[in-house]
């Protein structure tokens, strides 16, 4: 069976009305991902980067949402994030 992972970056920093939140940086998401692969024996089918929309927002799923909207009054935040499809 196919099945996949994702690392999404991690609020480090909540934000205000007139101030982003503070994302953790790439790296550290790449670490997560390597550090779960030395844990997990699965094999591994691809990885690759994506790219959401406001993924963190309290009315969204994270990157399991199935439709992430982007014509809000406020701004929209993208964030990168990695995808790795595996079997067992």
């Amino acid at each position: 069976m196919i099945k996949h992972i994702d690392f999404t970056p991690e609020v480090t920093k909540k934000g205000g009305l007139f101030k982003s939140a503070q994302i953790e940086r790439f790296q550290d998401v790449v670490d997560r991902m390597n550090e779960w692969r030395k844990s997990d024996s699965s094999n591994i089918i691809s990885i690759e980067t994506v790219v959401l929309p406001n993924i963190h927002d309290a009315d969204e799923e994270g990157s399991e949402d199935t439709m992430l909207g982007t014509g809000r009054e406020s701004s929209s935040h993208w964030y990168q994030l990695i995808r790795v499809w595996y079997t067992d």
